[in-house]
Protein backbone atom coordinates (compact mmCIF):
# COMPACT_ATOMS: atom_id res chain seq x y z
CA UNK A 1 0.00 0.00 0.00
CA UNK A 2 1.48 2.99 -0.99
CA UNK A 3 -0.96 5.84 0.50
CA UNK A 4 -0.26 10.03 -0.01
CA UNK A 5 -2.46 13.30 0.93
CA UNK A 6 -4.10 14.46 4.16
CA UNK A 7 -5.01 12.17 6.99
CA UNK A 8 -8.73 11.50 5.56
CA UNK A 9 -6.97 9.43 2.92
CA UNK A 10 -5.05 7.46 5.52
CA UNK A 11 -8.10 6.68 7.20
CA UNK A 12 -9.59 5.43 4.01
CA UNK A 13 -6.28 2.91 3.63
CA UNK A 14 -6.63 2.09 6.76
CA UNK A 15 -10.06 0.86 6.53
CA UNK A 16 -9.34 -1.02 2.84
CA UNK A 17 -5.78 -2.63 4.97
CA UNK A 18 -8.92 -3.67 7.94
CA UNK A 19 -11.32 -5.16 5.03
CA UNK A 20 -8.24 -6.75 3.25
CA UNK A 21 -7.00 -8.53 5.95
CA UNK A 22 -9.61 -9.77 7.46
CA UNK A 23 -10.49 -11.48 4.07
CA UNK A 24 -6.84 -13.06 5.24
CA UNK A 25 -4.80 -10.64 2.52
CA UNK A 26 -1.10 -9.95 4.19
CA UNK A 27 0.75 -7.03 3.60
CA UNK A 28 4.00 -7.15 1.91
CA UNK A 29 7.00 -4.94 3.09
CA UNK A 30 8.48 -3.99 -0.43
CA UNK A 31 6.87 -4.67 -4.10
CA UNK A 32 9.04 -7.30 -4.51
CA UNK A 33 6.85 -9.65 -2.62
CA UNK A 34 3.54 -8.27 -3.61
CA UNK A 35 1.33 -9.76 -5.80
CA UNK A 36 -0.60 -6.32 -5.98
CA UNK A 37 0.08 -3.30 -5.17
CA UNK A 38 -2.52 -0.18 -3.96
CA UNK A 39 -1.54 3.31 -4.60
CA UNK A 40 -3.74 5.67 -2.53
CA UNK A 41 -3.57 9.14 -4.67
CA UNK A 42 -4.52 12.25 -3.85
CA UNK A 43 -5.67 15.23 -6.08
CA UNK A 44 -5.88 18.38 -4.13
CA UNK A 45 -2.78 20.46 -6.17
CA UNK A 46 -1.31 20.06 -9.30
CA UNK A 47 1.91 19.43 -7.14
CA UNK A 48 0.16 16.53 -5.23
CA UNK A 49 -1.47 15.06 -8.71
CA UNK A 50 2.53 15.01 -9.89
CA UNK A 51 3.34 12.89 -6.63
CA UNK A 52 0.56 10.61 -7.48
CA UNK A 53 1.41 10.19 -10.74
CA UNK A 54 5.00 9.41 -9.44
CA UNK A 55 3.80 6.77 -7.31
CA UNK A 56 1.76 5.34 -9.82
CA UNK A 57 4.65 5.04 -12.08
CA UNK A 58 7.07 3.27 -9.59
CA UNK A 59 4.80 1.32 -8.61
CA UNK A 60 4.46 0.09 -12.62
CA UNK A 61 7.95 0.21 -12.87
CA UNK A 62 8.66 -2.18 -9.72
CA UNK A 63 6.04 -4.41 -9.74
CA UNK A 64 3.53 -3.99 -12.48
CA UNK A 65 0.25 -5.13 -11.03
CA UNK A 66 -1.15 -1.93 -9.51
CA UNK A 67 -4.30 -0.69 -8.58
CA UNK A 68 -5.05 3.32 -8.28
CA UNK A 69 -7.74 4.90 -5.61
CA UNK A 70 -8.19 8.15 -4.27
CA UNK A 71 -8.98 11.30 -5.09
CA UNK A 72 -7.38 11.11 -8.36
CA UNK A 73 -9.95 8.48 -9.54
CA UNK A 74 -12.15 10.86 -10.83
CA UNK A 75 -9.37 10.97 -13.52
CA UNK A 76 -9.21 7.73 -14.50
CA UNK A 77 -9.08 8.50 -17.87
CA UNK A 78 -6.02 10.23 -17.69
CA UNK A 79 -4.42 7.77 -15.45
CA UNK A 80 -5.61 4.95 -18.11
CA UNK A 81 -4.02 6.92 -20.64
CA UNK A 82 -0.96 7.28 -19.11
CA UNK A 83 -0.58 3.75 -17.34
CA UNK A 84 -2.41 1.60 -19.69
CA UNK A 85 -2.18 -1.60 -17.38
CA UNK A 86 -2.60 -0.23 -14.26
CA UNK A 87 -5.24 -3.29 -13.36
CA UNK A 88 -8.29 -1.01 -11.95
CA UNK A 89 -9.33 2.98 -11.01
CA UNK A 90 -11.52 3.70 -8.14
CA UNK A 91 -12.58 7.10 -6.76
CA UNK A 92 -11.99 8.35 -3.38
CA UNK A 93 -13.76 6.10 0.27
CA UNK A 94 -14.99 3.37 -2.53
CA UNK A 95 -13.74 0.53 -0.49
CA UNK A 96 -15.58 -1.92 -1.70
CA UNK A 97 -14.72 -1.48 -5.29
CA UNK A 98 -10.89 -1.62 -4.27
CA UNK A 99 -11.66 -4.52 -2.05
CA UNK A 100 -12.86 -6.20 -5.17
CA UNK A 101 -10.25 -5.19 -7.43
CA UNK A 102 -7.78 -6.81 -5.51
CA UNK A 103 -9.95 -9.99 -5.09
CA UNK A 104 -10.16 -10.17 -8.75
CA UNK A 105 -6.18 -9.51 -9.46
CA UNK A 106 -5.19 -11.63 -6.52
CA UNK A 107 -7.77 -14.30 -5.67
CA UNK A 108 -8.70 -14.51 -2.10
CA UNK A 109 -7.00 -17.39 0.01
CA UNK A 110 -9.32 -20.60 0.24
CA UNK A 111 -9.84 -19.79 4.00
CA UNK A 112 -9.84 -16.09 5.73
CA UNK A 113 -8.17 -15.89 9.34
CA UNK A 114 -10.33 -13.37 10.60
CA UNK A 115 -8.85 -13.93 14.05
CA UNK A 116 -5.18 -11.85 12.79
CA UNK A 117 -7.39 -8.71 12.50
CA UNK A 118 -8.07 -6.40 15.92
CA UNK A 119 -11.21 -5.16 16.43
CA UNK A 120 -9.46 -1.60 16.44
CA UNK A 121 -8.30 -2.78 12.66
CA UNK A 122 -5.09 -2.32 11.34
CA UNK A 123 -3.30 1.34 11.32
CA UNK A 124 -0.59 3.16 9.65
CA UNK A 125 -0.04 5.05 12.19
CA UNK A 126 1.48 4.52 15.98
CA UNK A 127 -0.27 2.36 18.29
CA UNK A 128 -0.71 5.38 20.38
CA UNK A 129 -2.90 8.28 18.46
CA UNK A 130 -5.18 7.65 15.73
CA UNK A 131 -7.36 9.39 13.72
CA UNK A 132 -10.95 9.41 13.46
CA UNK A 133 -13.30 10.27 10.48
CA UNK A 134 -16.17 11.64 11.26
CA UNK A 135 -17.86 13.08 8.10
CA UNK A 136 -16.94 12.72 4.48
CA UNK A 137 -16.97 15.44 1.39
CA UNK A 138 -17.85 19.15 2.26
CA UNK A 139 -20.59 21.24 1.54
CA UNK A 140 -19.06 24.28 0.66
CA UNK A 141 -17.54 26.10 -2.78
CA UNK A 142 -14.28 27.58 -2.11
CA UNK A 143 -12.67 29.12 -5.38
CA UNK A 144 -9.82 27.69 -4.85
CA UNK A 145 -10.86 24.13 -3.90
CA UNK A 146 -12.37 20.71 -6.05
CA UNK A 147 -12.66 18.60 -2.85
CA UNK A 148 -16.66 18.69 -3.24
CA UNK A 149 -15.87 17.42 -7.05
CA UNK A 150 -13.46 14.60 -5.73
CA UNK A 151 -15.25 13.71 -2.29
CA UNK A 152 -18.83 15.05 -2.58
CA UNK A 153 -21.08 16.78 -0.47
CA UNK A 154 -21.08 16.44 3.32
CA UNK A 155 -21.88 12.64 4.60
CA UNK A 156 -21.83 12.49 8.46
CA UNK A 157 -21.13 9.20 10.38
CA UNK A 158 -23.86 8.15 13.08
CA UNK A 159 -22.23 9.44 16.07
CA UNK A 160 -22.70 6.48 18.10
CA UNK A 161 -20.56 4.83 15.26
CA UNK A 162 -18.00 7.13 15.52
CA UNK A 163 -17.90 6.52 19.45
CA UNK A 164 -18.01 2.73 18.90
CA UNK A 165 -14.85 3.08 16.87
CA UNK A 166 -13.32 5.58 19.52
CA UNK A 167 -14.12 3.06 22.42
CA UNK A 168 -12.25 0.19 20.36
CA UNK A 169 -9.13 2.19 19.78
CA UNK A 170 -9.00 3.45 22.99
CA UNK A 171 -9.32 -0.38 24.09
CA UNK A 172 -6.25 -1.70 21.69
CA UNK A 173 -3.98 1.06 23.24
CA UNK A 174 -4.54 4.80 21.50
CA UNK A 175 -4.18 8.00 23.61
CA UNK A 176 -4.58 10.53 21.41
CA UNK A 177 -7.88 11.12 19.06
CA UNK A 178 -7.29 13.21 16.04
CA UNK A 179 -10.39 14.01 15.08
CA UNK A 180 -11.06 14.64 10.93
CA UNK A 181 -13.75 15.54 8.62
CA UNK A 182 -13.42 18.08 5.40
CA UNK A 183 -15.25 20.40 8.14
CA UNK A 184 -15.75 19.41 11.36
CA UNK A 185 -17.96 22.32 12.43
CA UNK A 186 -20.39 21.13 10.01
CA UNK A 187 -20.64 17.74 11.21
CA UNK A 188 -24.09 17.02 11.71
CA UNK A 189 -26.15 19.28 9.28
CA UNK A 190 -26.54 17.22 6.23
CA UNK A 191 -28.79 14.41 8.95
CA UNK A 192 -30.15 17.04 10.44
CA UNK A 193 -27.87 16.49 14.30
CA UNK A 194 -30.04 13.57 14.40
CA UNK A 195 -29.47 12.10 17.84
CA UNK A 196 -28.56 8.39 18.59
CA UNK A 197 -28.39 6.32 21.81
CA UNK A 198 -24.98 5.14 23.55
CA UNK A 199 -24.62 4.13 26.50
CA UNK A 200 -28.05 4.49 27.24
CA UNK A 201 -28.32 8.52 26.66
CA UNK A 202 -28.90 10.33 23.37
CA UNK A 203 -26.41 12.30 21.50
CA UNK A 204 -26.81 14.42 18.89
CA UNK A 205 -24.88 14.32 15.79
CA UNK A 206 -23.40 17.85 16.64
CA UNK A 207 -19.57 18.61 17.00
CA UNK A 208 -20.27 19.89 20.76
CA UNK A 209 -22.25 16.65 21.42
CA UNK A 210 -19.70 14.37 20.09
CA UNK A 211 -16.96 15.99 21.33
CA UNK A 212 -17.87 15.89 24.99
CA UNK A 213 -18.55 12.31 24.63
CA UNK A 214 -15.33 11.69 23.11
CA UNK A 215 -13.98 13.45 25.88
CA UNK A 216 -15.43 11.12 28.16
CA UNK A 217 -13.30 7.76 27.05
CA UNK A 218 -10.41 9.16 28.41
CA UNK A 219 -8.23 9.94 25.55
CA UNK A 220 -6.69 13.56 24.43
CA UNK A 221 -9.09 14.65 21.96
CA UNK A 222 -7.50 16.69 18.94
CA UNK A 223 -9.92 18.77 16.63
CA UNK A 224 -9.08 19.30 12.94
CA UNK A 225 -10.44 21.00 10.09
CA UNK A 226 -12.80 23.30 12.69
CA UNK A 227 -14.27 26.16 10.54
CA UNK A 228 -15.12 29.06 13.04
CA UNK A 229 -18.99 28.30 13.21
CA UNK A 230 -21.08 30.01 15.93
CA UNK A 231 -21.43 26.93 17.53
CA UNK A 232 -17.16 26.46 17.81
CA UNK A 233 -17.74 28.57 21.05
CA UNK A 234 -19.48 26.21 22.45
CA UNK A 235 -16.59 23.78 22.77
CA UNK A 236 -14.00 25.70 24.67
CA UNK A 237 -15.88 25.20 28.01
CA UNK A 238 -14.92 21.45 27.02
CA UNK A 239 -11.37 22.83 26.43
CA UNK A 240 -11.51 24.21 30.12
CA UNK A 241 -12.61 21.98 31.96
CA UNK A 242 -9.91 19.15 30.37
CA UNK A 243 -12.38 16.77 28.49
CA UNK A 244 -11.04 18.34 24.43
CA UNK A 245 -7.36 19.18 24.44
CA UNK A 246 -7.18 23.07 23.67
CA UNK A 247 -6.15 23.06 20.01
CA UNK A 248 -7.68 24.34 17.65
CA UNK A 249 -7.21 23.95 13.48
CA UNK A 250 -8.59 26.17 11.95
CA UNK A 251 -8.26 26.74 8.14
CA UNK A 252 -8.67 30.97 7.80
CA UNK A 253 -7.05 30.98 3.96
CA UNK A 254 -6.68 35.21 4.48
CA UNK A 255 -8.26 37.70 6.62
CA UNK A 256 -8.25 40.42 3.65
CA UNK A 257 -12.33 40.80 2.90
CA UNK A 258 -11.44 41.42 -0.37
CA UNK A 259 -9.48 38.04 -0.95
CA UNK A 260 -11.59 36.11 1.41
CA UNK A 261 -14.80 37.41 -1.03
CA UNK A 262 -12.54 36.09 -4.41
CA UNK A 263 -12.03 32.95 -2.48
CA UNK A 264 -15.94 32.28 -1.89
CA UNK A 265 -15.32 32.10 2.25
CA UNK A 266 -16.80 34.03 5.00
CA UNK A 267 -15.58 37.63 5.58
CA UNK A 268 -16.22 38.04 9.38
CA UNK A 269 -12.18 38.42 10.69
CA UNK A 270 -13.24 41.38 12.78
CA UNK A 271 -15.35 38.92 14.71
CA UNK A 272 -13.09 36.81 14.70
CA UNK A 273 -10.81 38.30 16.41
CA UNK A 274 -13.07 38.99 18.84
CA UNK A 275 -13.37 35.40 19.37
CA UNK A 276 -10.00 34.30 19.81
CA UNK A 277 -9.65 36.87 22.58
CA UNK A 278 -12.80 35.28 24.50
CA UNK A 279 -11.11 32.24 23.81
CA UNK A 280 -7.98 32.47 25.42
CA UNK A 281 -10.12 34.12 27.87
CA UNK A 282 -11.75 30.85 28.93
CA UNK A 283 -9.06 28.47 28.12
CA UNK A 284 -6.35 30.56 28.72
CA UNK A 285 -3.50 27.69 27.22
CA UNK A 286 -5.23 27.36 24.11
CA UNK A 287 -3.37 27.01 20.93
CA UNK A 288 -5.02 27.72 17.52
CA UNK A 289 -2.94 26.99 14.49
CA UNK A 290 -3.96 28.14 10.83
CA UNK A 291 -3.33 27.81 7.06
CA UNK A 292 -2.49 31.09 4.56
CA UNK A 293 -2.96 31.52 1.26
CA UNK A 294 -0.52 33.79 -0.32
CA UNK A 295 -0.56 35.25 -4.21
CA UNK A 296 -4.31 34.70 -4.68
CA UNK A 297 -5.16 35.96 -7.97
CA UNK A 298 -6.59 39.70 -7.22
CA UNK A 299 -4.75 40.10 -3.69
CA UNK A 300 -3.32 43.43 -3.42
CA UNK A 301 -0.48 44.37 -1.87
CA UNK A 302 -2.58 46.43 0.79
CA UNK A 303 -4.72 42.87 1.26
CA UNK A 304 -1.51 41.17 2.43
CA UNK A 305 -0.47 44.04 4.71
CA UNK A 306 -3.80 44.02 6.08
CA UNK A 307 -3.05 40.07 5.91
CA UNK A 308 0.30 40.91 7.87
CA UNK A 309 -1.55 43.35 10.54
CA UNK A 310 -4.01 40.48 11.43
CA UNK A 311 -1.32 38.02 11.92
CA UNK A 312 0.74 40.31 14.54
CA UNK A 313 -2.88 41.05 16.28
CA UNK A 314 -4.23 37.09 16.27
CA UNK A 315 -0.99 35.91 17.34
CA UNK A 316 -1.22 32.53 16.46
CA UNK A 317 0.32 29.82 17.67
CA UNK A 318 0.87 27.36 14.63
CA UNK A 319 0.78 28.70 11.55
CA UNK A 320 1.55 26.92 7.66
CA UNK A 321 1.19 28.74 4.20
CA UNK A 322 1.17 27.95 0.70
CA UNK A 323 1.37 29.94 -2.73
CA UNK A 324 -1.60 29.92 -4.39
CA UNK A 325 -1.60 27.39 -7.13
CA UNK A 326 -3.79 26.57 -10.07
CA UNK A 327 -5.79 23.13 -9.92
CA UNK A 328 -7.36 22.13 -12.77
CA UNK A 329 -10.91 22.49 -11.80
CA UNK A 330 -10.66 24.73 -9.85
CA UNK A 331 -13.19 28.12 -10.15
CA UNK A 332 -9.85 30.55 -9.26
CA UNK A 333 -8.49 30.09 -12.23
CA UNK A 334 -10.45 31.73 -14.28
CA UNK A 335 -10.09 35.14 -11.79
CA UNK A 336 -7.93 37.79 -13.28
CA UNK A 337 -5.14 39.41 -11.64
CA UNK A 338 -3.02 36.83 -11.27
CA UNK A 339 0.15 37.35 -8.53
CA UNK A 340 3.33 36.83 -10.73
CA UNK A 341 5.63 33.88 -9.27
CA UNK A 342 8.69 37.09 -7.54
CA UNK A 343 5.66 38.53 -5.89
CA UNK A 344 3.98 35.49 -4.28
CA UNK A 345 7.78 34.46 -3.20
CA UNK A 346 8.83 37.12 -1.50
CA UNK A 347 5.17 37.75 0.22
CA UNK A 348 5.16 34.24 1.83
CA UNK A 349 8.56 34.65 2.87
CA UNK A 350 7.66 37.64 4.65
CA UNK A 351 4.43 35.65 6.43
CA UNK A 352 6.75 32.66 7.39
CA UNK A 353 9.45 35.37 9.46
CA UNK A 354 6.78 37.07 10.99
CA UNK A 355 4.97 34.10 11.96
CA UNK A 356 8.37 32.16 13.28
CA UNK A 357 8.86 35.30 14.94
CA UNK A 358 5.52 34.91 17.05
CA UNK A 359 6.26 30.90 17.24
CA UNK A 360 9.26 31.59 19.00
CA UNK A 361 7.51 34.30 21.33
CA UNK A 362 5.12 32.18 22.58
CA UNK A 363 7.27 29.38 22.83
CA UNK A 364 10.05 31.40 24.67
CA UNK A 365 6.77 31.95 27.49
CA UNK A 366 6.65 28.19 28.16
CA UNK A 367 10.27 28.09 29.55
CA UNK A 368 10.20 27.17 33.46
CA UNK A 369 6.54 25.98 33.13
CA UNK A 370 5.46 21.93 33.08
CA UNK A 371 3.61 20.78 30.29
CA UNK A 372 2.27 17.39 29.74
CA UNK A 373 4.18 15.47 26.88
CA UNK A 374 3.21 12.60 24.40
CA UNK A 375 5.62 10.33 24.09
CA UNK A 376 6.48 9.68 20.07
CA UNK A 377 9.70 8.18 20.16
CA UNK A 378 12.84 7.04 22.84
CA UNK A 379 16.11 6.48 21.30
CA UNK A 380 19.00 4.55 22.49
CA UNK A 381 20.89 7.65 24.27
CA UNK A 382 18.55 8.49 26.82
CA UNK A 383 16.65 10.68 24.73
CA UNK A 384 12.77 10.85 23.34
CA UNK A 385 10.82 13.13 21.14
CA UNK A 386 7.40 14.15 22.00
CA UNK A 387 4.15 16.33 21.73
CA UNK A 388 2.71 18.54 23.97
CA UNK A 389 -1.22 19.25 23.98
CA UNK A 390 -0.51 22.30 21.45
CA UNK A 391 0.98 19.46 18.65
CA UNK A 392 -0.79 17.68 16.42
CA UNK A 393 2.01 14.99 14.80
CA UNK A 394 3.42 15.55 11.84
CA UNK A 395 2.41 19.19 11.29
CA UNK A 396 3.33 21.16 14.46
CA UNK A 397 6.22 21.33 16.84
CA UNK A 398 8.03 18.92 19.02
CA UNK A 399 9.10 18.16 22.32
CA UNK A 400 12.79 16.96 22.81
CA UNK A 401 13.51 15.37 26.16
CA UNK A 402 16.92 14.27 27.67
CA UNK A 403 17.21 12.23 30.57
CA UNK A 404 14.35 9.94 28.97
CA UNK A 405 15.47 6.59 28.51
CA UNK A 406 12.70 5.05 30.89
CA UNK A 407 10.02 6.54 28.77
CA UNK A 408 7.82 4.30 26.52
CA UNK A 409 5.69 5.18 23.35
CA UNK A 410 2.43 6.73 24.43
CA UNK A 411 3.70 7.51 27.67
CA UNK A 412 2.01 11.05 28.66
CA UNK A 413 4.15 12.50 30.86
CA UNK A 414 4.67 16.36 32.76
CA UNK A 415 8.05 17.67 31.65
CA UNK A 416 9.91 20.56 32.56
CA UNK A 417 10.34 23.25 29.85
CA UNK A 418 13.69 24.10 29.68
CA UNK A 419 14.28 26.08 26.67
CA UNK A 420 12.59 26.83 22.81
CA UNK A 421 13.44 27.74 19.80
CA UNK A 422 10.79 28.89 16.65
CA UNK A 423 9.37 25.76 16.86
CA UNK A 424 10.28 23.23 19.31
CA UNK A 425 10.23 22.95 23.17
CA UNK A 426 13.45 21.44 24.85
CA UNK A 427 12.82 19.75 28.48
CA UNK A 428 12.76 17.02 31.06
CA UNK A 429 10.89 14.81 32.44
CA UNK A 430 9.60 15.52 36.20
CA UNK A 431 10.65 12.13 37.89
Amino acid sequence: MVSLGCPKNLVDSERILTKLRSDGYQMSPDYAGADVVLVNTCGFLDSAKEESLEAIGEAMAENGRVIVTGCMGKEAEMIRAKFPNVLAVTGAHQYEEVVGAVHEAAPMPPSAFLNLVPDSGLKLTPRHYSYLKISEGCNHRCSFCIIPSLRGDLVSRRPDAILREAEKLIEAGTKELLVISQDTSAYGVDIRHQPRMWHGEEVRAHMTDLSRELGKLGAWVRLHYVYPYPHVDHVIPLMAEGLVLPYLDIPFQHASRNVLKLMKRPANETKVLERIKNWRTIAPDIAIRSTFVVGFPGETEDDFAYLMDWLEEAQLDRVGAFRFEPVEGAAANALPDHVPEEIKEERYARLMELTARISAEKLQAKIGRSLDVIIDAVDEEGGATGRSKADAPEIDGEVFLRDAGHLKLGDIVPVTIEDADEHDLYGVPLR
